[in-house]
């Protein structure tokens, strides 16, 4: 019988966490004298009791987890932290529904990034900050998860990574305690550097941490209605794409460099690749704008260069309307959507290394085509690509267009137009953030959209979050058989 203590446990220590992180709002709002410190004073008492109860009612002293409950260990907690996160938009005084309440957490906690949210810039600081602490907690989930359980249950490729995680420890000669310090470590030393990078261009020390924690965690929300274009005339969009690359990249090669290991991690294929294709797909936005619109050739670049890297990367930040930019413009950026950033970093969508696995495959079956016999091995970066592996990544691209199929689908019935319903399938599988169109695109938000349609893209958003296969599995009946 599967043991599901070890899972409400660990469940219980992260809503506990989540409750101690909504005391930082309250004293915020406390020192600004808004009346909202009162919603996260209750809420973190409520939430902190909650986990403190379910860890210490779920303890036993033989934590074994198990495969499967690993696998309801990584959807529960995605479920339960975005419910939990909600508590203090519901007792907030702007008073949300429940719908825009959870949407608003899920799309935090997820890094996706839309918003039901309007007039940012006159919203009490407590708030805004949450919402920034809520995509910086989501961050570091995400390559928790990334690096410590996806490979260990072989979800779309990810077990791929399950040596190199092991190579990395035996690297920089640790425990995979000092691995997760120093991860932690890591992210807030990069975290704490790009709200530097925001205070010397001008910035509040207010508006730089929410960015900074929003940043890095390629999340997107600002604590402005203009994004990061409110933010733009002092540089600040140009630190931004320094440290949404550095969201991008995998985090296991902050751990080398802290090593002081400089050469391996550059030995790793996804970031080669990641690089060079941002600057191919920023050139070619760049040569889109040169060619249609009489913008001066630098800002041009900058604008091409900004939102690009901001749509693959999935951080969901806009310094322009692209949607003005003409058709080639905004069927890039709808491509843009499914390509994604490199695996064990913050980045959303379906991430470099299965592309490179899709195209190795390929390679590999173009030369079997004409010769049948001929032994051709597959190999990604300098090791052999087992066939499981394969398998795996194949399986997820099929889940996931068919998963952002239905989801379109159904916002479709629902009445949304084709743009507005495809491009928000789109942003919710891939956690994204904004989609395309007058009402979700950069511009806009997702208030004006019917309840029912919310609720399909926050459940959207937690799906795409648990990289699709991890939610399916759990709901095979075979899954929960003795």
């Amino acid at each position: 019988m599967l043991d599901l203590r070890p899972v409400f446990f660990i469940i219980g220590l992260m809503i506990a966490g989540l409750g101690l992180f909504m005391f930082v709002p309250m004293l915020v709002d406390l020192t600004m004298k808004q009346r909202s410190w009162s919603a996260f004073a209750m809420s973190g008492i409520f939430t902190t009791l909650f986990g403190s109860i379910m860890a210490v009612a779920s303890y036993t002293k033989t934590m074994r987890l198990a495969s499967r409950g690993a696998f309801i260990l990584t959807a529960l907690s995605w479920v339960l932290l975005s419910l939990f996160s909600a508590v203090p938009f519901m007792m907030d005084p702007a008073n949300m529904s429940l719908t825009d309440a959870i949407f608003e957490a899920t799309s935090g906690i997820t890094t996706t990034g839309s918003t039901v949210m309007t007039g940012l810039d006159n919203q009490p600081e407590g708030i805004l900050l949450w919402r920034a602490i809520l995509q910086w907690i989501g961050g570091i989930g995400i390559i928790a998860t990334a690096m410590a359980i996806l490979p260990m249950l072989r979800v779309g490729g990810m077990q791929l990574f399950k040596d190199e995680s092991s190579d990395i420890s035996e690297k920089i000669l640790v425990r995979p305690t000092r691995v997760a310090l120093l991860i932690g470590g890591t992210y807030l030393f990069l975290t704490t550097l790009c709200g530097i990078g925001y205070v010397m261009t001008g910035m509040n020390i207010f508006d730089a941490s929410a960015h900074a924690m929003t940043t890095l965690a390629t999340g997107g929300y600002s604590t402005s209605d203009l994004s990061m274009g409110g933010f733009m005339d002092d540089g600040a969009d140009i630190v931004c794409m320094v440290f949404m690359l550095a969201g991008a990249m995998p985090f296991g090669i902050y751990m080398l460099f802290a090593s002081f290991n400089f050469r391996d991690p550059f030995k790793d294929p996804q970031v080669r690749t990641f690089l060079v294709m941002m600057a191919a797909l920023i050139f070619m936005m760049a040569s889109s704008l040169w060619l249609t619109t009489d913008m001066e050739n630098m800002t041009a670049l900058r604008l091409s260069a900004f939102n690009t890297i901001s749509v693959v990367t999935g951080t969901g930040y806009a310094t322009a309307d692209y949607n003005s930019w003409g058709p080639f413009a905004v069927a890039g950026f709808f491509i843009f959507m499914f390509i994604g950033g490199c695996a064990g970093s913050t980045a959303c969508s379906i991430k470099i290394f299965r592309y490179q696995v899709a195209f190795e495959a390929l390679r590999v079956y173009l030369v079997h085509m004409p010769r049948p016999n001929t032994v051709v091995p597959m190999r990604y970066g300098d090791k052999p690509l087992p066939e499981t592996v394969v398998y795996s990544v194949m399986s997820y691209f099929f889940l996931f267009f068919m998963t952002f199929a239905v989801v379109a689908i159904i916002l479709s019935i629902l009445g949304l137009d084709a743009m507005t319903a495809w491009s928000g399938a789109g942003s919710a599988v891939a956690n994204v953030g904004p989609g395309l169109g007058e009402i979700i695109g950069p511009s806009g938000t997702y208030q004006d959209l019917s309840d029912p349609a919310k609720w399909v893209l926050l459940i959207a958003m937690i799906v795409g979050r648990l990289e699709i296969i991890t939610a399916l599995v759990i709901l095979t009946p075979a899954f929960w058989r003795v």
